[in-house]
């Protein structure tokens, strides 16, 4: 199913942008239900409703990570990076539309957070980026073997960084970082003439 569309919405409220009190207690209309191609009603309005529930995330967590979204696909000469794309604005949604992983994902937060007050004394957000880093490489490769206190991170990590690859190579930047292009018109020249050759044949009518 199609989620791009209601990310953009999203952002603004996962992000924090403050209301004004006034105009929040004045009743807004319920919001049309849009239609979009390939979209059932019932999609539409579950949407709907996903994007006025509250929050997943608080501000310290939307905060750790879009920090790791921004580790795992930093911005490069080709493309911006995770958080650019929009991926903790698609994380944040992927919570509310799949309740079955908030419990993985905060219980990692948490199990970050704790390690890095225990190793660096600061919560993750807080430490420097060369300690965030250091962390970050402890945790970030599946097949490399840890010590047990270190498991958990390591299946948080792999967890979370699906998550953000599935979110950035599903936004436009990330389909144009790939180059493709999909269905396009094109203009068909016929086999190449090495192919041709290289099997004995050519355009030429046969002669009779």
């Amino acid at each position: 199913m199609k989620r791009r569309d209601t990310l953009k919405a999203l952002s603004l409220t996962s992000l924090g942008l403050a209301v004004n009190p006034v105009e929040a207690a004045v009743p807004e209309p319920k919001p049309a239900v849009k239609l979009l191609p390939g979209r059932q009603k019932f999609e539409a309005e579950r949407d709907l409703k996903l994007l006025a529930a509250e929050p997943f995330f608080t501000p310290a967590e939307l905060q750790t990570v879009t920090l790791l979204s921004d580790i795992i696909i930093p911005a490069d000469a080709k493309s911006g990076s995770a958080s650019q794309a929009g991926v903790p604005a698609f994380i944040e949604f992927m919570m509310r539309d799949q309740p079955r992983n908030q419990t993985p994902m905060r219980g990692g937060l948490r199990w970050l957070n704790a390690k890095c007050v225990s190793r660096y004394g600061n919560p993750f957000a807080k430490c420097t980026k060369e300690q965030q880093i250091d962390m970050v490489e402890q945790i970030a490769y599946p097949g490399k073997k840890v010590p047990s206190d270190m498991t958990q991170g390591v299946a948080f990590f792999t967890y979370l960084r699906n998550f953000v690859l599935g979110g950035f190579y599903t936004s436009k930047m990330g389909i144009e970082d790939l180059g493709y292009v999909g269905n396009t018109p094109n203009q068909w020249d016929g086999v190449p003439e090495d192919v041709l050759k290289q099997y004995g044949l050519s355009y030429e009518e046969p002669k009779k």
